[in-house]
């Protein structure tokens, strides 16, 4: 059968071309002056490289939700801790370029700190925290989703212990004590890797490496969900009784993927911080994990290219409401949500198989001359 322009393939390729535009474009922004229509200021290069990191999350949230059937409410704290790891490398790069010129941070000075915490004992290394990145938020999701999984937890119980887990951490993390900035939390960075990372070419070089990560993580998303790991997840998803009576052991496969998941947020969230300049504990707010939810719902779930597409639409809209129609974004954000609960159950990518479904029903009752 010949494929239609927004079937599977067709989704596919307006995919493609979205994310060579999101990377093209940026890049052309070097040889560009500031006079050239297709230069984009530095605030949509930060916006388009902020968006490409949600998209992110979307796919990630699509992977446990659209495909195994967990819905988290709690992906914002492990997107906050790849922030916050990326976040303490970044302070530990001002150096004495700081408010108090000490090689610790401001906060820590400001709060007589006079020595590091033990969990800063990497800051000063790339590759150290860049380990972090990954570690943490799998670590934290693996020991929480093993004891979650084998309480065989699920459905909404398990939604509400993740909102919980991620509101203890946010209430943790506003803690000065803890040693992560407080309610200040991390900002003012200076340099990434040495190199100033307020310059145009920085902002433009994070942007392609937030498009080129989300291009690995679909097509790593792409094989899994086409193997046999992914046709098991999906049984889990439809009939997870059933799959235990066929001897798999669906702890194994839902705790896979959860950490999995929760290592891609963290490698979202440590490539936000230099984009946005700051990372607080607001990031690890309930509202912000239910927008992740709201991202792959309104795209649509199961399809790995809806949440991607998604999150774009969502994200787009939030940037212009904001400035244009500030008071009427969250009535704006429910009234999709809502509408896409009730008409669109497969989101957008979903809307156009209905339209097609329509045009045919149409086209059969149509009297033949």
């Amino acid at each position: 059968m010949k494929p239609t322009l927004l079937g599977p393939r067709g989704w596919t390729g307006v995919l493609a071309a979205l994310l060579v535009l999101g990377l093209l474009v940026p890049l052309l922004n070097l040889g560009l002056s500031r006079s050239n229509p297709l230069h984009l200021s530095d605030f949509y290069v930060s916006l388009l490289g902020k968006i490409l990191c949600y998209a992110i999350c979307a796919l990630a949230m699509d992977l446990i939700w659209g495909y195994t059937g967990i819905l988290s409410l709690g992906h914002g704290l492990f997107f906050a801790l790849g922030g916050y790891a990326m976040g303490m490398y970044l302070m530990r790069q001002i150096g004495r370029d700081g408010e108090y010129h000490s090689d610790m941070p401001d906060f820590m000075v400001f709060l007589n700190w006079k020595t590091f915490p033990w969990h800063w004992a990497l800051s000063s290394s790339f590759v150290g925290q860049m380990l972090l990145v990954v570690l943490v938020p799998g670590l934290l999701a693996f020991v929480f989703g093993f004891f979650a999984f084998r309480s065989r937890i699920k459905g909404v119980y398990f939604s509400i212990i993740t909102q919980a887990l991620t509101y203890a951490a946010m209430l943790l993390f506003f803690r000065n004590e803890t040693g992560f900035g407080g309610n200040n939390g991390f900002t003012d960075f200076k340099r990434i890797v040495g190199v100033p990372i307020a310059t145009p070419a920085m902002r433009v070089t994070l942007c392609v490496a937030s498009g080129l990560v989300l291009i690995a993580f679909y097509l790593m998303a792409r094989a899994i969900v086409a193997s046999k790991f992914g046709r098991v997840l999906q049984a889990i998803r439809d009939a997870e009784t059933r799959v235990m009576f066929t001897g798999y052991n669906p702890v194994a496969y839902k705790l896979g993927i959860w950490t999995l998941s929760a290592m891609m947020c963290g490698v979202a969230g440590a490539l936000y911080v230099p984009q946005v300049g700051i990372i607080n504990p607001g990031e690890m707010s309930p509202s912000a994990s239910i927008e992740i939810a709201v991202w792959t719902a309104v795209g649509g779930r199961a399809t790995l290219i809806g949440p991607i597409l998604g999150a774009f639409f969502v994200n787009g809209a939030k940037s212009w409401f904001t400035v244009a129609f500030p008071e009427f974004w969250l009535f704006f954000l429910g009234a999709l949500f809502i509408a896409v609960t009730l008409f669109l159950p497969q989101g957008l990518v979903g809307l156009a198989a209905q339209l097609r479904r329509l045009r045919q029903r149409q086209r059969r009752r149509e009297p033949r001359p």
